[in-house]
């Protein structure tokens, strides 16, 4: 689902309408990206919920300039992930019982996908900071190529051309 509910900018209470509705389709991503980024659910938890806090906080100054109220989150997300990392909370830190779990009730199907997640962030270590975000805007935030060069200030270009980069680097890593 789109996290994003139209163009045009707007004031007052059908600006915070606007953001109410997209907490409910966007905090799943957000958290999902934060997440891919700390290593931590409970951090990635706190990280979406302080998004909606900022983006409130900011909601009298907020206007789109070609930048979506979606993208607008994720770049709010993106800093407080960078500010988290920067205080020192680098280490991985797994939550084996609150990671992400697919829709499976299946024992061994969640083990394997735990089995796997834990092989991908891990070969994400190896990537550049601007390939990590990338892949976790991309993937684990379900934006799009512009979205996410609008978030990172980068062109398209350069996002498609670090994805392509990280996707061969990652490859390498997990298909030996």
């Amino acid at each position: 689902m789109d996290c994003d509910s139209g163009g045009e900018h707007t004031t007052g209470s059908h600006t915070e309408e606007r953001l109410g509705a997209l907490f409910d389709s966007c905090y799943p991503r957000l958290a999902r990206y934060a997440y891919a980024r700390t290593g931590n659910r409970t951090d990635a938890e706190d990280i979406a919920a302080e998004v909606f806090v900022r983006a409130l906080e900011s909601l009298d100054s907020y206007q789109e300039r070609g930048l979506p109220m979606e993208a607008w989150l994720f770049r709010i997300a993106h800093n407080l992930v960078v500010d988290h990392l920067r205080r020192g909370s680098r280490f991985e830190r797994a939550d084996e019982d609150e990671a992400v779990l697919p829709d499976s009730p299946d024992p061994a199907h969640i083990a394997e996908e735990r089995l796997m997640m834990a092989d991908v962030r891990a070969a994400m270590t190896r990537l550049t900071q601007d390939q990590r975000d990338v892949l976790s805007l991309r993937f684990f935030g379900g934006l799009s190529s512009k979205e996410t060069a609008d978030v990172l200030h980068k062109s398209d270009g350069a996002v498609r051309e670090m994805q392509r980069a990280a996707l061969e680097k990652v490859r390498g890593l997990l298909i030996p």
